[in-house]
């Protein structure tokens, strides 16, 4: 079994190197201690979330802290192209489930949309207690798939503001279940920022595609089915992932 990652403040790993001592504190240190219940000798991983990876050994375990003595780190490069999934608020928490899966797979920049057929609305404090929730699910999704960068989870942003987006990508994509280019027939750039836009469950609107097309987005589709908003991104971004970063050697850790 892989050892667990552990996600810790920047300023814990700066300067380290082999020999040295890392803390688990607070959340981390009580489910690493009291749910996971990790003895000394076992093996860590720890992260800052931003590329940092070491490995190392535990030394002492106490109620609800965690001490573990570094026995490899490194800094692992960005990956590129960079993937940057539009998310549509959708109802319930098909989001949450597409935002989770997505982040298992590899993205890199996850943006909330609220787009017009949205049923669930952000708006004012429930926004920010949203976006909350989405960030601590990227989190916990993070560490599941041991990866030693977290996703960045943007402001919420309207049909405009996606627009902008697109037009920030080298390749922006729409699925669409009209479309006609099969998505694993794009090319893809070798560098750059790729850009995808999954709709809610409604569907995305005839002028919502208009407002796409003129910032530069391709509807693209997956295949003859048409997949819920919770499945689509994260099937999209595993097609994506397949034709550039899978297969590939993997650095330190094997952290994407």
């Amino acid at each position: 079994m892989t050892a667990p990652m552990f996600l810790v403040p920047g300023s814990a790993l700066v300067g380290g190197g082999v020999g040295r001592q890392v803390r688990l504190t607070g959340p981390e240190g009580r489910h690493a201690a009291q749910s996971m219940r990790l003895r000394p000798g076992e093996v860590i991983q720890v992260s800052d979330g931003r590329g940092t990876r070491a490995v190392a050994v535990v030394t002492e375990v106490d109620r609800d802290c965690l001490i573990a003595r570094v026995e490899q780190v490194g800094v692992e490069p960005e990956p590129d192209p960079q993937f940057v999934l539009v998310q549509a608020l959708a109802k319930g928490s098909r989001d949450e489930q597409a935002v989770e899966t997505a982040t298992e797979l590899g993205v890199d920049v996850i943006v909330p949309w609220q787009a017009e057929r949205s049923v669930t609305v952000w708006r004012g404090e429930r926004a920010e207690k949203s976006r909350r929730r989405w960030l601590a699910v990227v989190s916990a999704a993070t560490k599941q798939s041991r990866r030693s960068r977290v996703p960045e989870v943007r402001e919420v942003v309207d049909t405009l503001g996606v627009a902008d987006v697109l037009r920030a990508g080298c390749l922006s994509l729409v699925l669409h279940e009209t479309a006609t280019s099969p998505l694993a027939g794009v090319p893809l750039p070798t560098t750059g920022v790729v850009v995808l836009v999954v709709g809610p469950e409604g569907g995305i609107s005839d002028a919502e595609l208009d407002c796409f097309a003129a910032a530069g987005a391709r509807p693209v589709r997956l295949g003859t089915e048409v997949l819920r908003t919770s499945s689509a991104g994260p099937a999209a971004l595993a097609v994506l992932c397949s034709r550039s970063r899978w297969g590939q050697p993997d650095g330190p850790g094997s952290g994407r």
